[in-house]
């Protein structure tokens, strides 16, 4: 009887501590938060969610995932209802896509916002207002992946065509054609070289003449930069005071003096002696016209002279005979 009494103790005090386990559990994982309800209806498979699923707006944990079932509104889609914190900033541009979480499979609900409007979506009520469902990567990866497996298989069908025992034979013929061709460009390579082995040499010749006509040239440069410094020095000499030109200025205006002082006395005098010599030279030929006229009046004189007209006694002899 004492035994079944500490049974009865035992297993008392086993149910207490569970309800109180239970108790505790429920206490710590109630949600004091005040929630929205919103509705998703996707016509994608929701693989992987479950309800207490948690819904993230930009990351951030805003609520969790209520009821998964069919959509009455629109058949074939999924029907999936969320509780968010009336904290979250929802707008009519929010939408939805599905998550998952790292390799453990665990889908999640993600919100996000296009941006496009700011108007607030009204508290959730009866039916409760609807976020579209957009696909995420793995329902675009499925939907694609009927046709990335179509032209996988279409790739792999050419490639066997195009690795067929026909197309192998005519690959060895274009690498063997290839193998040919090589050796023989070798081959022409090895002529063209011994071909061009005197051009060569002509050439290192002619650049090495070039290169001496480079270097007399430059020597001449600087020759022709030395006698352009010198002659720079000249002018620079003939440019100074008192140097060449300065010399040649003075001498200029000395002739110019000259010049003015000749024509100022000298040319006067002489063209006065000139026009004396003139007159003795008239003088003299007429002394001697008059010798060779009348010769005897060198020992008797010249006589006198006939009256010309207009003068007493002059007798007009036009007409007379001699």
């Amino acid at each position: 009887m004492e035994n079944k009494s500490h049974a009865l103790a035992a297993g008392t005090f086993v149910l207490a501590l569970l309800a109180v386990l239970i108790a505790l559990a429920v206490w710590l994982s109630r949600d004091n938060r005040a929630l929205r309800t919103f509705e998703l209806s996707s016509p994608s498979p929701v693989t992987g969610l479950q309800p207490e699923a948690s819904v993230r707006f930009k990351g951030v944990d805003v609520g969790k995932v209520t009821a998964i079932g069919f959509d009455p509104l629109q058949v074939g889609h999924v029907l999936i209802r969320i509780a968010v914190d009336e904290k979250a900033p929802l707008t009519e541009s929010s939408f939805a896509t599905l998550g998952f979480q790292g390799v453990t499979g665990l889908a999640f609900i993600a919100l996000d916002d296009t941006g496009t409007s700011t108007t607030r979506l009204t508290n959730g009520q009866e039916p409760p207002t609807r976020i579209p469902l957009r696909p995420g990567l793995m329902s675009k990866l499925s939907d694609q992946g009927m046709g990335l497996l179509t032209q996988l298989e279409e790739s792999s069908r050419r490639l066997n065509a195009l690795l067929s025992v026909e197309n192998q034979k005519v690959m060895m013929g274009t690498v063997s054609s290839l193998g040919q061709a090589a050796s023989r460009l070798q081959q022409f390579s090895s002529d063209a070289d011994q071909a061009l082995a005197p051009f060569v040499r002509e050439t290192s010749a002619t650049l090495q003449t070039m290169r001496e006509t480079s270097d007399r040239v430059g020597d001449s440069a600087d020759e022709a930069r030395a006698s352009a410094k010198a002659f720079r020095t000249v002018t620079e000499h003939m440019s100074a005071p008192g140097g060449t030109l300065d010399q040649l200025t003075q001498g200029t205006d000395t002739l110019a003096a000259t010049g003015q002082t000749l024509n100022a006395t000298t040319l006067p005098r002489l063209n006065k002696a000139l026009n004396d010599t003139a007159r003795t030279v008239r003088s003299v030929g007429q002394a001697t016209d008059m010798l060779r006229d009348n010769p005897q009046s060198l020992i008797f004189g010249s006589g006198t002279q006939p009256p010309g007209p207009g003068e007493p006694g002059f007798k007009d002899q036009v007409g007379k005979a001699p």
